[in-house]
């Protein structure tokens, strides 16, 4: 038996189990795959080309009160975005001011969501202008179906215009005619706690329907002049910058939708996998930990992935991003993990997270195990269908990283048939664990 610095007495990985270890696995080999690259260029070019363009820049008059806000996602560069917008206000005679808009990230606390837009960057030295965090909101009304619609009280109350900054890609829990960007920050990011405990409340499933009808309402109430769009491409990377006026934002944000789906990364399209390997998961990576758009599983079970490729059968983590703070949401969506990520799990934010989003599933702690020997053995073991020697994996660092991953010899054949554009980095291989059972290749 072993004790672990929690006090938990857990039994080590070994005895029955061990009848798995000398399950054959086949070699496996790196490759890379093409991805969009498409590039902004220079940020603060960039964003002066939008606060130039008429309509936009020009809403900001002397003496002018500007919120800026700033989210609790890892988007590329976001401290440069925000510090370029500051510099545009400023030229203009405006004040600008960030204010946090995560919903209940970050703890659902002012410490929490400041340090958290921190980790990314985002202080006060970096960006030159002031934090100003709160969770309190003032409530703006309620839309047919008693619908109630809040909004940070700090913004409200003391600025002349807010400016929300955000990323547009597919959502990780629902469908709808706008995703994850700038709308869904208006209805639930600057909602605060209260107005994302609501949104979840009626589950994930009305996301699609709500988000816009909410963020319209706001728009009609508060000086929201333009928000800025961000997509990024399949490296991550940012890949444009657009301002869209108020009165375009429901339609302009639902084409950029379709413009990220064509740019990110996913996996090589093979028809199935028995096991997915991901070296990390965390907060700054995605919404869900592990992009579901990439994995093909949810916290969820509102996401249909019927009919994508590749079906996976078995998935293992192998550990937490350190950005993420111990955040371990989405953890639940994987049937093995490794000791060292659940010993990184910090039950605070995990379960804020999961329990507003009214999926606790999200936090359920897999199979643990010690050891990448162990997890892949037994992932394995119980996949279905599998024979001696032909398992079909692939290994990848995290969601947002796809570029260069490892696939075992079955996939790499199949991938070369199907005439996919990948690169081999290095190939066919056996597998090489150190004397602590650990893959020694790096990722």
């Amino acid at each position: 038996m072993t004790v672990t610095e929690q006090g938990i007495r857990r039994k080590t990985i070994g005895g029955g189990l061990d009848v798995f270890s000398d399950i054959a696995l086949p070699g496996w080999a790196k490759v890379r795959q093409e991805l969009d690259r498409t590039d902004v260029g220079d940020i603060g070019d960039a964003v002066a080309r939008e606060f130039a363009r008429a309509g936009i820049g020009d809403q900001v008059t002397p003496g002018a009160r500007v919120a800026l806000t700033a989210g609790s996602r890892g988007i590329d560069r976001i401290a440069d975005v925000l510090r370029a917008c500051i510099e545009e206000v400023r030229q203009r005679g405006g004040e600008p001011f960030i204010i946090p808009a995560m919903g209940s990230h970050g703890e659902a606390t002012v410490e929490g969501q400041t340090a958290l837009i921190a980790h990314y960057g985002v202080t006060e030295a970096a960006v030159g202008a002031p934090i100003r965090a709160s969770m309190e909101t003032v409530r703006l009304g309620e839309l047919e179906g008693g619908v109630p619609v809040w909004f940070d009280r700090i913004a409200h109350d003391t600025a002349d215009l807010v400016i929300p900054v955000g990323r547009v890609k597919p959502h990780t829990d629902f469908r709808g005619p706008v995703e994850s960007g700038l709308m869904k920050m208006i209805a639930i990011g600057l909602g605060k706690q209260h107005g994302a405990n609501w949104f979840h409340s009626q589950g994930i499933g009305t996301f699609g329907d709500l988000v816009p009808r909410v963020a319209a309402f706001t728009l009609s109430k508060m000086p929201i002049p333009f928000g800025l769009a961000l997509v990024e491409n399949g490296f991550s990377k940012l890949g444009l910058i657009e301002a869209v006026p108020a009165a375009m934002i429901r339609d302009r944000e639902a084409e950029l939708l379709e413009i990220a789906r064509s740019m990110i990364a996913g996996l090589p399209e093979v028809d199935q996998l028995d096991v997915l390997i991901v070296d990390e998961i965390g907060k700054d990576i995605s919404g869900d930990g592990a992009d579901p758009n990439v994995i093909h599983r949810a916290v969820v079970d509102t996401m249909d992935f019927t009919g994508v490729r590749p079906q996976i059968q078995r998935y293992i983590v192998r550990g937490l991003t350190e950005l993420t703070d111990g955040n371990a949401t989405g953890i639940g969506m994987f049937d093995f993990a490794l000791q060292r990520a659940v010993d990184e799990i910090d039950p605070v934010p995990t379960y804020m997270n999961m329990i507003t989003a009214k999926s606790p599933q999200g936090a359920r702690v897999p199979i643990t195990v010690s050891t990448d020997r162990q997890a892949l053995t037994l992932a394995v073991a119980s996949a279905l269908k599998v024979t001696e020697g032909s398992a079909r994996f692939m290994r990848i660092p995290s969601t947002k990283d796809l570029e260069t991953l490892w696939v075992s010899a079955p996939v790499l054949e199949e991938l070369r048939e199907s005439g996919a554009t990948i690169e081999v980095v290095e190939e066919v291989q056996p597998i090489a664990f150190d004397d602590d059972g650990m893959f020694i290749s790096s990722s």
